[in-house]
């Protein structure tokens, strides 16, 4: 095993963070965050590259004075790609994916993108396929291509800038970006169609080197000139990454944040339906991963109402499950099994901000991710990663309408334990716990039942 601390840069798409992974137990050293604001300016809605790096370099300066800093791994969200000019700038300000511009030009793009049969890639809004976000950025401007040396996806952005270092990694390739077979585990025909096939960097395993840190970067952050950046990784894979190493298939994985991912680790095929936002990811060993996704961590903030709700007690949810106060999806529109369903309340509907509230929003965000799990062939086990891996409503009523033991890891952010890995894959494995049961009586048969009406309501 090898031994000393990661540093881990973790770009989410709500925020940002810095964690510091001690190798020898996984455990976290320290985390510290700051939010992923979208800037407005011209010329399009783009990423605080420049906020980050500042709240990165600091970090690592920190980071290292306090506890020594051995290794830099990098894991963000997907969707996303920069393009960089001869000297390595950016040639143009790092798009973000939620803005629309995009799909002005959607019927142009699709005479081109490969059919899901080749990339295992949906058509998705907004900029989430990323070849349509280079197709518009190239048509509105059009000497952007020209000024662009390099593609790469957005973990070996950091990496680049630490390193000197450009290159793709398959993960973030292989995240619905209309770029990637994940069958041949090679560029798309849509790589040559959009002209860019000496553009985008060369793919590599997310657990290879890039190199050592630039002088000007061990100056400044006093890190040894001979630390290693490692290529980096999508974040969903990132969390997906230990279970892989550690979990006897069958299971799943569910990557809960802003994003919530439910990834199948399973021993037989499954047909994948493109209309509800089912995909093919590509894990760290660049085996291709039936997944389905939704935006669960941003329909709990815009449900529920206030970030600081009270926790439900089982007095509350037994109150909703009797109630049958039922949250219908789809609170965001945009994306998930659900798409183009517009969300209303069947029964009582709870105060904003109550948990009572809470305890519903959880339920409907537990039977929207059951069905990513149907539509993926989920077997065996589930594991669940992130902030949803302490919400007990979502829990009780996942466990219950899968019929399946839940497992939940209790770290601060799952994907920081991932990213680290990268650095050793025989690192301690993630530790994994079963969350408590209800009280006794007749909880179970309550949810199954409110599952039962919930399903009956969409329906109707």
């Amino acid at each position: 095993m090898v031994k000393g601390h990661v540093a881990v840069i973790d770009i989410g798409k709500t925020n940002a963070k810095l964690a510091l992974v001690d190798l020898a137990n996984m455990s976290e050293l320290a985390v510290i965050t700051r939010p992923n604001t979208v800037l407005q300016g011209a010329p399009w809605p783009h990423f605080d590259v420049e906020g980050h790096w500042e709240f990165i370099l600091h970090g690592l300066a920190d980071f290292h004075r306090a506890h020594g800093v051995s290794a830099i791994s990098v894991t963000t969200h997907g969707a996303c790609v920069a393009l960089l000019a001869a000297d390595g700038s950016l040639s143009a300000p790092i798009l973000d994916y939620e803005f629309t511009g995009p799909e002005t030009l959607a019927d142009a793009y699709d005479t081109i993108r490969p059919p899901f049969s080749e990339t295992g890639s949906p058509r998705l809004s907004m900029g989430l396929n990323v070849g349509a976000q280079l197709y518009w950025q190239f048509q509105v401007d059009p000497e952007l291509k020209t000024r662009t040396k390099t593609i790469v996806t957005y973990p070996q952005y950091w990496g680049h800038r630490l390193t000197g270092v450009a290159a793709t990694d398959v993960t973030s390739l292989g995240c619905h970006t209309d770029l990637w077979n994940p069958h041949t585990g090679r560029f798309s025909s849509l790589v040559a169609d959009l002209g860019i096939a000496r553009k985008l960097a060369a793919p590599r395993r997310p657990r290879e080197v890039l190199g050592t840190v630039l002088s000007d970067i061990a100056d400044r952050t006093g890190l040894a000139l001979d630390t290693r950046v490692f290529c980096g990784i999508h974040d969903s894979n990132a969390s997906l990454l230990p279970h892989v190493i550690g979990q006897q298939t069958p299971f799943s994985v569910v990557s809960t944040g802003t994003w919530v991912i439910a990834m199948s680790i399973a021993r037989h095929r499954i047909a994948l339906d493109p209309n509800a936002d089912t995909l093919i990811n590509v894990n760290a060993l660049g085996n291709a991963v039936p997944s389905a996704r939704f935006m669960g961590g941003r329909e709990y903030d815009i449900a529920v109402g206030y970030q600081n709700c009270p926790t439900p007690s089982d007095a509350d949810m037994l109150t909703i499950l009797k109630d049958k106060a039922m949250l219908l999806p789809a609170v965001v529109t945009e994306c998930g099994p659900f798409r183009g369903r517009k969300a209303h309340w069947i029964g009582p509907e709870p105060a904003l901000g109550s948990s009572l509230r809470k305890a519903a929003v959880s339920f409907y965000l537990a039977l929207v991710t059951s069905r990513c799990l149907k539509k993926i062939g989920h077997q065996g086990p589930i594991i669940v990663e992130g902030p949803f891996a302490t919400n007990r409503a979502f829990l009780l009523m996942l466990s219950a309408v899968t019929n399946a033991p839940i497992k939940v890891s209790r770290t601060a952010t799952g994907t920081g334990q991932g990213a680290a890995m990268l650095v050793d894959p025989s690192s301690a494995a993630v530790s994994l716990e079963a969350p408590p049961p209800p009280q006794p009586g007749t909880f179970r048969n309550d949810l199954l039942s409110y599952a039962e009406n919930w399903h009956g309501n969409l329906r109707n």
